[in-house]
């Protein structure tokens, strides 16, 4: 890779980053408040990717929208898959989750629960959209938008970028500046404690799983823009931004921004420095060094302090 070259690989990196933590923010804020690895949040993901499918279809666009249609279309597609990945985290709580939770079960019965209802959601996903992969309408057509010294910056990568620094920045003030924000640090904090001092756990709980999953299908749908939608869609980006947390320090916030753009730019470089074969391997390998030096991740802090 020649200098000149570096642009190339660092904006995509960028735009890959960005998607990684906004899907890494739905694993860090689950295991902030329950201690848990929510492993059905990448199915969450593909969900919201789908229900963006559905609707785009319906509304079945032209092949060449105009700017005010193309910005309706996304708006909607936002939308969709933003509600129905929040409704998907809902219902996983009050079917998956909250059953166990009020019968004290073991941390192993909430991991196979996870892992069921994510099998269950991947094969409903199968069973109902058919094995084979399948892309989004055309909702706008990908042109350049500016340059950074000779290298291109296109429409959807700024929509990438822009989409999830805003859902990042609306979190952090949510959770550091608003009173559900500290309902969520003070049950991630101390939940018997919380739960004696007048905060519902179970409505904090079950806000925190629908604000995750709000992220997490966004996240699907501007995947489903960059790359064609599958029921395993949410397998390869949903291990990545759970390696993204952990890198970051999982249970906090910031760690999970910080990881997620870390692992999309080191994916990145890495396929023309040693291959495409070994793109994930390099992000693993950056978890595992991470990991060696700073066991809790970069920032290492849970949700409950100051995030």
């Amino acid at each position: 890779m020649q200098p000149d070259e570096i642009l190339d690989y660092l904006i995509p990196g960028i735009m890959l980053g960005a998607l990684y933590a906004v899907i890494a923010i739905g694993y860090t804020l689950v295991y902030g408040v329950l201690q848990l690895i929510n492993f059905a949040h990448s199915e969450v993901f593909m969900v919201g990717a789908y229900s963006a499918l559905l609707a785009l279809t319906w509304i079945d666009p032209s092949a060449n929208p105009t700017a005010l249609v193309s910005v309706l279309l996304v708006a909607a597609g936002l939308a969709v898959s933003g509600t129905a990945g929040a409704a998907t985290a809902f219902a996983l709580e009050k079917v998956a989750y909250r059953p166990l939770r009020r019968r004290n079960a073991p941390r192993l019965a909430f991991l196979i629960s996870a892992i069921g209802a994510s099998y269950f959601l991947q094969n409903l996903a199968g069973k109902l959209f058919g094995r084979d992969s399948r892309a989004l309408p055309t909702v706008f057509e990908n042109k350049k938008v500016f340059s950074i010294f000779g290298t291109q910056v296109t429409i959807l990568q700024l929509l990438i970028v822009c989409a999830a620094v805003l859902m990042m920045v609306g979190l952090d003030y949510l959770v550091n500046r608003t009173k559900l924000g500290s309902g969520i640090r003070a049950v991630a904090q101390d939940a018997e404690t919380a739960g004696l001092m007048g905060v519902d756990i179970d409505k904090v709980i079950s806000r925190t799983f629908i604000i995750g999953g709000f992220m997490g299908g966004i996240a699907g749908f501007l995947f489903g823009l960059h790359l064609q939608l599958s029921f395993t869609m949410g397998f390869l980006p949903g291990i990545t931004a759970f390696a993204a947390a952990v890198v970051g320090g999982v249970g906090n916030i910031r760690g999970a921004m910080m990881g997620g753009m870390l692992l999309g730019i080191v994916e990145s470089f890495s396929s023309p420095i040693f291959g495409e074969s070994w793109r994930y391997v390099s992000a693993f390998a950056v978890l595992v060094l991470v990991l060696m030096f700073r066991p809790t991740g970069i920032l290492g802090e849970r949700l409950g302090r100051s995030a």
